[in-house]
C-alpha cells in the first residue's frame, strides 16, 4: 500500500527537519468513522538525537512544531518519541 499525500508529507517534512535514526508513521484512519481512503488519524514512532536530553512533553512539542502546517489537515496524532540512548 502506497503513502497517501498527507502521509508522504509527514515523512517529507520529519525527514528534512530532524536527525533520524527512525521513523514509522502509520495511518490508523481505517479505525475510525472516516471516509474509506482518509488520512485523519496518525501514529508516530520516531527516534532522534534531537530528543536527547527532552522531556516527553517537549519531544512532542518538537514534532508539532516540525508539523505546524500540517497540523490543520490532521484531526489525531499519537506521538512515540525516543532517543537512542532511552532504546540502549
Amino acid at each position: 500500500m502506497s503513502n497517501g499525500p498527507i502521509e508522504s508529507q509527514i515523512v517529507n517534512t520529519l525527514k528534512t527537519s530532524m536527525d533520524l535514526s527512525s521513523l514509522k508513521i502509520i495511518n490508523e484512519s481505517f479505525m475510525h468513522n472516516v471516509p474509506e481512503g482518509s488520512e485523519s488519524h496518525f501514529k508516530i514512532v520516531i527516534v532522534s538525537e534531537d530528543f536527547l536530553n527532552l522531556t516527553m512533553i517537549q519531544r512532542h512539542k518538537l514534532v508539532y512544531k516540525k508539523l505546524d502546517n500540517l497540523m490543520t489537515k490532521i484531526h489525531a496524532l499519537s506521538i512515540h518519541a525516543f532517543d537512542k540512548m532511552s532504546l540502549s
